[in-house]
């Protein structure tokens, strides 16, 4: 392509350096691995994000861009809402299906009631203290507990209060269960998951999640960031430029 053509190209893109981008984030990806992405594929010099999701999950992703990542803390604080999927009967180290199983149980008939696992979901209805799994990002003296976990190391984690400020059954297939919670920053669903196996009787993990909403942002509204069959991502430039947003 010649340098015209290079310069009418740039001239055609409505550029907006700062502001955010919504991405549904597909699976197998970090967090970091889009910002990455998106930083080396179209050129911003400063990107960030506001909300981790684990490798495993789908969803909602709020990518900030150039100044926008000062302002990181401000879209964090917003309440999340995702749809999930649990497993009942086996207990994973990691919560999630990612993980070493650790404990397998019979469904027992009276933890088949419908009645009792909708009971056990709006238990959980409200603030209620949820100890950080081992195998998350969270930092304990400067070193994220899952580096530690990798290693075969446990440490005391305290408790911290977080909000579910709704949460409903949304379809049971035993041994599956599918849910949607909305809660608010600092909710591990995946810990969510255990605990409510835990209370059901049987143990459980987590199988699927996707992230629906990050405050007033839906994932309805997101850029997809597609995979080719040989795995590498591809986005039009304009995509991306014609999706930046600049909230209030």
């Amino acid at each position: 392509m010649s340098s015209n053509k290079r310069k009418l190209c740039r001239q055609e893109l409505p550029i907006k350096k700062d502001g955010i981008v919504l991405i549904d984030k597909p699976e197998g990806m970090t967090s970091h691995d889009v910002v990455s992405f998106i930083r080396k594929r179209f050129g911003f010099k400063k990107v960030g994000h506001a909300g981790t999701l684990d490798p495993m999950a789908t969803g909602l992703l709020i990518i900030l861009l150039e100044g926008f990542t000062k302002e990181s803390i401000r879209f964090s604080n917003y309440d999340k809402e995702y749809e999930a999927t649990l497993k009942l009967g086996v207990t994973t180290d990691t919560a999630d299906r990612k993980g070493r199983v650790t404990e397998t149980e019979n469904i027992q008939s009276g933890q088949r009631d419908p009645h009792l696992i909708n009971e056990v979901f709006k238990r959980f209805e409200g603030e209620i203290s949820q100890v950080p799994p081992m195998y998350s990002a969270k930092k304990i003296n400067g070193k994220k507990l899952y580096e530690l976990a990798r290693k075969g190391k446990t440490l005391k984690r305290e408790p911290r209060k977080v909000i579910i400020k709704d949460i409903k059954v949304l379809d049971i297939s035993l041994p599956l269960v599918t849910f949607y919670v909305k809660c608010s920053k600092g909710t591990y669903i995946r810990q969510l998951a255990h605990d409510i196996g835990k209370q059901i009787g049987c143990g459980a993990h987590l199988v699927l999640l996707r992230r629906t909403k990050i405050g007033p942002f839906s994932v309805s509204n997101a850029l997809e960031l597609k995979r080719s069959e040989d795995r590498s991502f591809f986005t039009r430039k304009e995509e991306i430029y014609e999706s930046i947003l600049q909230p209030r």
